[in-house]
């Protein structure tokens, strides 16, 4: 008896870390390396060559992949994106606490993608809850065995946590300034995340 499977879920968006296709889209891709390094990696005051490179970079079809491809790979000069170095730098300084729960539902399908330590977070948790094993996390983050049993042990931790104290928050005192701060300073909160249906939905297929 044959038996016939089909897989109707569509691709996800984000491309893996190997994945440089998008570079043969750009606008910019064929150019003299001369006219790339004029344009794309000015001096700080040569404003008609930054504005050129932008007016190229606004007109370009991989305008967003050119630009999380600079933050992955922490490239902090030149123009990518249509963004100078002075305009990326704070993209740059919160990149490691981005939480997109598009990355995290591209994870979850087996995508090579760049994680903050917020979104691999998330996925630990969510692994934690869905029962996975530490040998199955470390292959979808592509980590450590012993890293893994560690982020599913912080999981567990952190979810329980959050459950034992999520109904006390309410009852909590106002502290004065001093106190408040060493407390801020010295716990570790996990929020319940603001999830949609659609999104539950998602993480659940893909998990």
């Amino acid at each position: 008896m044959r038996h016939i499977t089909t897989n109707d879920t569509p691709p996800p968006t984000l491309r893996g870390i190997a994945d440089h296709s998008w570079q043969a889209r750009g606008l910019c891709h064929g150019m003299a390396p001369k006219d790339i390094d004029e344009l794309f990696f000015p001096g700080a005051r040569a404003r008609a060559a930054i504005d050129e490179a932008k007016a190229i970079c606004g007109r370009c079809p991989v305008k967003k992949a050119c630009f999380d491809y600079a933050l992955d790979n922490e490239i902090r000069q030149g123009v990518w994106g249509g963004l100078t170095e002075a305009e990326r730098r704070p993209w740059h300084a919160k990149v490691n606490k981005r939480l997109d729960y598009s990355r995290v539902k591209a994870a979850f399908e087996g995508r090579d993608v760049h994680l903050s330590d917020a979104e691999r977070d998330a996925v630990t948790r969510h692994a934690y809850v869905r029962g996975w094993s530490p040998e199955r996390l470390a292959y979808t983050l592509r980590l450590d065995l012993d890293w893994a049993r560690d982020l599913m042990r912080n999981a567990a931790h952190a979810v329980a946590d959050r459950d034992r104290y999520w109904d006390q928050a309410d009852d909590v005192e106002p502290a004065d300034d001093e106190s408040a701060e060493d407390d801020a300073a010295s716990s570790v909160y996990v929020p319940r995340q603001v999830q949609t249906d659609s999104l539950i939905a998602a993480l659940r297929k893909a998990a």
